[in-house]
């Protein structure tokens, strides 16, 4: 237990960091991102911390849908936009487009490490993750579905309202999903091998560590 809060704490700030560091790439950032760019243009407040507003109302709308939140998701609320902000204040804009796109692409493999560890300790999805289940479970529609419908709507939005959409923003679509799927093989608290390596393998300690389904 004391592996797996560390875990999700140390994910979540990462996640903050690594977001931060796409925004300060200056080259386009992930959907979420790019709306939370957009409202802190029109109310001056701090990018990060309207990411952690924005998470408060993307759990309110899990209530119609009969979800859930876990221990998980409202760390991800609390922590995700604070370390994101705090690093956001630390960190300088990249230079040229070497450093852009260095920047960029250390943000983006941040993020799928920070994935892996937050969603590796099983604490509960993150308020956005949640959205789309429930709508996938609410209404019946295919996870893809619910995923591209609640992105690109997002992505319009922040768009409109002043966000950074680039070549970026097309990177981080690309390579988020075959990255974190890497990290989750490695930081899956629930991966049988590990105790079945330390026991020697035994039947009995196979059975023992099984992942619920």
């Amino acid at each position: 237990m004391t592996r797996r809060i560390l875990q999700l704490v140390v994910g979540l700030a990462l996640y903050g960091a690594g977001c931060a560091l796409t925004v300060r790439a200056g080259l386009g950032v992930d959907p979420w991102t790019v709306l939370a760019e957009g409202m802190s243009a029109l109310t001056g407040v701090g990018v990060g911390w309207v990411t952690n507003i924005i998470g408060l109302a993307v759990l309110a709308a899990w209530i119609p849908l009969r979800q859930r939140p876990g221990i998980g998701t409202i760390a991800n609320i609390l922590l995700v936009g604070t370390s994101m902000q705090l690093t956001l204040g630390a960190l300088p804009l990249a230079q040229g487009l070497v450093g852009q796109g260095a920047m960029l692409l250390a943000g983006i493999v941040m993020v799928a490490i920070a994935s892996g560890l937050y969603i590796g300790a099983r604490f509960g999805p993150g308020p956005r993750d949640g959205l789309m289940t429930g709508l996938h479970t609410r209404f019946g529609w295919p996870i893809w579905a619910c995923r591209a419908g609640v992105e690109l709507s997002v992505l319009a939005l922040g768009w409109s309202l002043g966000g950074t959409v680039g070549v970026g923003t097309v990177l981080f679509a690309v390579l988020i999903g075959p990255l974190v799927h890497v990290a989750l093989r490695a930081l899956d608290t629930r991966r049988p091998w590990r105790t079945a390596g330390r026991s020697g393998g035994s039947d009995r300690s196979r059975r023992r560590i099984a992942p619920v389904r």
